[in-house]
């Protein structure tokens, strides 16, 4: 079995394109702005991230054999991925996330993951067949897991034997898909990163802010759960109680990735052995840098 890396980002992995203009903006705004394309979705955001910090992360993803997917993997080599563990398809195109972004946030986005869908379970073959794990000698590190996967293959993860020494990491891929990381509510060893919209969702209430939420969680049957509120209070809620962190005053200049950078930012501090109160500020920290602009995308 193998070692090689320190974490396991399973999900979406895909190009990004964004537009982004200075000024609010409505339906129907036709306003000038730039327009990029970059490396991206959750597992890959998350990925990216986690190499900065220093951990090595190996994707589990589905990409096509298209001019993109080949663009694609090259480029996530070159920012210290681990790209052999890939599902390439000579069928599937290559995975792709449109949003329209403006001063007053994410305005509309379209993801297109249609391939990773298709490829389901095909896409853990290594934590299969003994390369990185099996049912019988389990993966037991840190997986960062997204839910862009279907709901069948989330309950199938939540359920796998191959999962069942994992430190699970799970982020729902947008508030639409939220509700598809139920099965994890009542798993046992999963974290849950969500924004407040999401936590409202999977608990079916509303909340009135990231403290509540994670109560809200815990007595779902979440073992434990991060809940972040744009520039308000994110919170941590576990068997040890509730705890709250405020991110740092800036300005806004992208939102799509926010949360997974968040995200990683937390699983890194943890793995570096940070107490809890100070892994939650870091994460924060970390959010508010990148949405700032001051950070690579």
């Amino acid at each position: 079995m193998e070692k090689t890396t320190d974490i396991l980002c399973i999900g979406s992995v895909l190009w990004d394109v964004i537009g982004r203009a200075a000024s609010h903006m409505r339906q129907g705004s036709d306003v000038p702005g730039r327009i990029t394309r970059l490396p991206g979705g959750v597992a890959m955001n998350i990925a990216m991230t986690l190499a900065r910090f220093g951990l090595r992360p190996a994707l589990l993803s589905a990409v096509g054999r298209d001019p993109e997917g080949e663009e694609l993997i090259a480029a996530c080599q070159s920012l210290g991925m681990e790209t052999r563990h890939v599902y390439r398809s000579e069928d599937l195109p290559t995975d792709r996330y449109m949003a329209v972004e403006g001063a007053n946030g994410l305005i509309a986005a379209i993801a297109d993951a249609h391939s990773l869908e298709a490829a389901g379970g095909k896409i853990l073959r290594a934590l299969h067949d003994g390369t990185l794990g099996s049912m019988t000698a389990p993966y037991a590190g840190l997986i960062a897991l997204d839910g862009n996967l279907t709901l069948g293959l989330l309950e199938e993860i939540a359920q796998s034997a191959a999962f069942s020494k994992a430190d699970m990491r799970v982020a729902p891929a947008s508030p639409g898909k939220a509700e598809r990381l139920a099965p994890f509510l009542n798993h046992g060893r999963a974290v849950l990163y969500v924004n407040l919209e999401e936590a409202g969702l999977l608990c079916q209430q509303v909340f009135s802010g990231s403290q509540q939420a994670a109560e809200g969680l815990l007595a779902r049957g979440a073992m434990r759960a991060l809940v972040t509120d744009g520039g308000n209070l994110a919170s941590e809620g576990s068997g040890d109680g509730v705890i709250s962190a405020h991110p740092p005053e800036v300005l806004v200049t992208r939102v799509t990735g926010a949360g997974d950078t968040f995200m990683a930012a937390h699983i890194a501090a943890e793995a570096a052995g940070v107490p809890r109160q100070e892994a939650l500020e870091r994460a924060q920290q970390a959010a508010a840098i990148y949405v700032s602009g001051e950070t690579p995308l």
